[in-house]
């Protein structure tokens, strides 16, 4: 699969090293419908290719929020509004939207992991009455490095869901709660018999928030987690994603606890 054209038409900062990109397609070819939880891979001309999960879904046009840790991304992040890059996608399984409608919803995010669960807090918002409760629970290291704030307080304003949010450490003028995101969980209004989790962050943020789930009585089997490693084809043939018997571009990235729990056992070479 060659990347198709698609242009830059609206950038926005985010963090220190953060930035949100709106992407739309060149010309007139049908783009592929991408569910909550894909992924595309972003190629920055001369600089190289990079998984990014999708933020936000409309028709024709992607968003993007990328964090410049590498010289692919900090490419990706460096393009200005009008500038093009090329898109392959969508790849990847997705969030388990309609196997969770009736159920509560908890989801629980981790620094940049709430830009791949965005798109199904949307999802959940745009057909609330689908879902039982709804609990978006987010940890950042900082106030500074909190993701949409805008949106965070557009959501808490809402009555039909519970937004809680904690930082790792914080300056005095901070009134929010101080400590992992972990610590949320146990005051999370669920019916744990009849919930799906949703889970994106630091692989042992999620270990940790998974057995936390399990405590309070969540099935493994309706815990997702989204797994991330180094992805180069996307199509499960390079074998860079190779987790175990698993390709994480492939049969990922997201994928029940029942069965991420083996997997992340499994030692890199």
């Amino acid at each position: 699969m060659r990347p198709a054209p698609w242009r830059v038409t609206h950038k926005r900062r985010d963090t220190e090293d953060t930035w949100t990109l709106e992407l739309v397609k060149y010309g007139n070819g049908d783009v592929e419908p991408y569910a909550p939880g894909q992924f595309a891979m972003l190629y920055a001309f001369g600089a190289g290719e990079a998984p990014i999960s999708v933020s936000e879904i409309g028709h024709r046009r992607l968003v993007h929020t990328v964090r410049a840790v590498g010289p692919t991304t900090r490419a990706i992040c460096a393009l200005d509004t009008g500038a093009q890059l090329g898109v392959r996608g969508p790849f990847g399984t997705s969030w388990p939207m309609e196997a969770s409608e009736g159920s509560d919803v908890v989801i629980v995010a981790g620094g940049i992991g709430l830009a791949p669960v965005r798109p199904a807090i949307l999802h959940v918002l745009a057909n609330r009455e689908r879902y039982g409760r709804v609990s978006v629970l987010y940890g950042g290291r900082s106030p500074a490095d909190l993701l949409y704030q805008d949106d965070l307080e557009r959501w808490r304003s809402r009555f039909d869901v519970d937004v809680d949010v904690t930082v790792d450490a914080a300056p005095g003028d901070w009134r929010g709660r101080v400590g992992l995101v972990t610590k949320l969980i146990p005051r999370a209004a669920f019916d744990p018999t009849d919930t799906v989790a949703m889970i994106v962050g630091p692989e042992v943020m999620m270990r940790f928030t998974a057995l936390a789930l399990r405590e309070r009585g969540v099935p493994a089997d309706q815990v997702h987690v989204s797994l991330e490693r180094s992805m180069r084809c996307a199509i499960g043939l390079c074998g860079h994603c190779q987790l175990g018997p698993a390709f994480v571009c492939r049969d990922g990235p997201v994928v029940t606890w029942e069965r991420a729990e083996a997997l992340l056992e499994v030692r890199e070479r």
